[in-house]
């Protein structure tokens, strides 16, 4: 019992590194932010096969948050989401094998597998608010609350060492 314990969580440590880090938009999936005016902008995440749709929802708040404290102010606004989630179907090869007996040959035939596909993703627009120059709007997020609470759970690429 304790073997099978074992060897699951292995698996699933494998698999979890496997999932979309938390970095620059890539080939893999990652997050950006992109200006729409001087106080809006549109936070895109993209995930893998193997990242859960509630880290991908994690990078995008994580990154609306930075952008908020990056650009100075202190709370944003979600004016609009899209879910962006993609499907798709993967297909392993089939194989055939022949075995011959005496004068007989005997064959068989494995079918390939067919397996869907989940990239999660998430677009959001969000209006930026600094609450020193005026009043933040119900609803907003203050954003070094939601970096505090977020940014410890992410997977981040590891950094070359010199």
């Amino acid at each position: 019992m304790l073997l099978k314990i074992t060897a699951v969580i292995a698996l699933a440590l494998m698999l979890a590194g496997c999932q979309t880090q938390y970095q620059e938009m890539s080939f893999s999936g990652g997050v950006s932010a992109m200006p729409i005016t001087s106080d809006t902008y549109r936070i895109v995440s993209r995930g893998n096969g193997y990242t859960d749709s509630v880290t991908v929802q994690d990078y995008s708040l994580l990154k609306a948050a930075e952008t908020t404290l990056s650009t100075g102010n202190t709370h944003f606004l979600l004016v609009s989401g899209n879910d962006a989630t993609s499907n798709t179907v993967g297909q392993t090869a089939g194989y055939s094998q022949t075995h011959v007996y005496g004068n007989t040959a005997y064959s068989t035939y494995t079918p390939g597998t067919t397996y869907n596909i989940v990239k999660p993703g998430q677009d959001l627009i969000i209006k930026l608010y600094n609450s020193a120059k005026g009043a933040v709007p119900a609803g907003a997020f203050a954003a070094q609350d939601v970096y505090n609470n977020i940014s410890p759970r992410v997977v981040r690429p590891k950094k070359p060492t010199a």
